[in-house]
């Protein structure tokens, strides 16, 4: 699935738009890396270019599915991921192991992408995971109940 720019400027719109206030007891970590911490050379274009290790904790009652993100915050939201169609019974995706479905990312390719940046400071890059209502696809803006995001940073 290919998304147009208007629902790509959308769906990021909503993602940016949920507030603290939406995140609840829901979290997502990796054991790769700690919120804040860099992201190994592994999960970047510098390395083997596969999705880091995720978990996280059970979602809200009435969660029919799960879609992931990830961005880059220094970049306008750089789209480095886009997955949906995660089961709510799921805890966790192993390194390179993917969602059901993908969008195509910000480098023209479908799936995870890795942080990229050029050479200088450090790029943040938002890991956020979705509770949704509904067993869909984007722009699910609102089909969201909560997020959880964890956010690292890499330079080259």
């Amino acid at each position: 699935m290919k998304l147009s720019f208007a629902a790509a400027t959308t769906l990021l719109a909503g993602i940016l738009a949920l507030s603290a206030a939406a995140v609840s007891r829901f979290i997502l970590t990796s054991p790769a890396f700690r919120s804040g911490g860099t992201i190994p050379k592994r999960f970047t274009c510098d390395g083997a270019d596969l999705s880091p290790p995720l978990r996280w904790s059970k979602p809200p009652a009435g969660t029919r599915s799960l879609a992931i993100s990830v961005i880059d915050l220094d970049a306008h939201g750089f789209l480095h991921w886009l997955g949906w169609g995660l089961s709510p019974a799921r805890r966790q995706l192993a390194a390179g192991e993917h969602p059901p479905h993908q969008a195509i990312n910000g480098f023209g390719r479908r799936g995870y992408g890795g942080p990229c940046p050029p050479p200088g400071p450090h790029h943040h890059y938002q890991f956020s995971l979705y509770a949704l209502n509904a067993p869909v696809g984007p722009p699910f803006t609102h089909h969201i109940l909560t997020a959880t995001r964890v956010t690292a940073i890499y330079r080259r």
